[in-house]
């Protein structure tokens, strides 16, 4: 067996581990409260599957993680923004409300989670497709913004992916009118960190984040918290566990305050 072949073998066992298979049983461990539970999870893209499984299964220990989203969504969208036409596209809204069907009417999952910042968009258009099924549906960014919003004070809202930009901003708004609070935000995108998550260097990623995080805050010492606007951006916790030691500032993110959410909606 050559090295190559070994890392292979490893790749598989490893990403087996964290995403398991399809299986009609309970977990075979977890929180009582949450064995047997089913979660829908509508992602913007397939290889977007592993970050939900990981962080899904550290929040939501017991759950069974059901997933849908492939490439195609993300193209279509990406290919939108760049032509300075709306992201994300009708079809993309569409698609997203039939994958939701697919998963309470063939999984009977008991929650449907939207991880794409790009497709938050899609939230009313399925919330309304599930209201007969009385399956709640879930942004897993606006546990986030809730919590920027109640912290008060100016928010930095960070990017790595340009059509994520726009639909993030306007959570944020929509989140703060349903609140009644005013808020103030600034936002960077760091497109070298979305360079680097590309082609596998997670370690140059955070370290981009980290360096653009913190010039900002330098630049504008007024920010009372950080916004991370993409579920892929989670793994900058795990280079930086203590955001508030590291950088002086909470930093919040969708992997956690999303995932988080669901676990006080699933256990009611």
């Amino acid at each position: 067996m050559t090295s190559s072949d070994w890392d292979a073998v490893r790749l598989f066992a490893d990403y087996l581990r964290v995403t398991g298979v399809a299986h009609i049983d309970p977990e075979p461990a977890g929180d009582p409260a949450l064995r047997g539970k089913r979660l829908g999870v509508l992602n913007g893209s397939s290889w977007i599957t592993l970050w939900s499984n990981l962080f899904g299964h550290r929040y939501l220990p017991g759950v069974h993680l059901i997933n849908v989203g492939n490439e195609a969504v993300q193209i279509n969208f990406m290919e939108a923004h760049a032509q300075g036409q709306p992201a994300p596209p009708q079809s993309n809204i569409d698609t997203f409300t039939r994958y939701a069907r697919d998963l309470v009417e063939l999984a009977h999952v008991n929650a449907v989670l939207i991880t794409c910042s790009t497709m938050n968009r899609a939230y009313p258009a399925v919330q309304q497709a599930l209201k007969p099924y009385g399956v709640p549906v879930v942004q897993i960014d606006r546990p986030m913004m809730e919590r920027a919003v109640k912290r008060g004070g100016r928010v930095l809202v960070v990017a790595t992916h340009g059509p994520t930009v726009a639909s993030t901003q306007a959570l944020l708004r929509e989140t703060a009118d349903a609140s009644a609070q005013a808020v103030s935000f600034c936002g960077i995108t760091v497109a070298e960190a979305w360079r680097r998550l590309a082609v596998g260097d997670v370690e140059g990623h955070n370290a981009a984040l980290s360096a653009a995080i913190r010039a900002k805050l330098a630049e504008e010492p007024g920010i009372d918290c950080v916004v991370l606007a993409q579920l892929s951006m989670t793994v900058l916790l795990l280079s930086y566990p203590d955001p508030v030691v590291e950088f002086g500032v909470p930093i919040l993110t969708s992997g956690q305050c999303g995932f988080e959410y669901v676990r006080s909606l699933l256990t009611g």
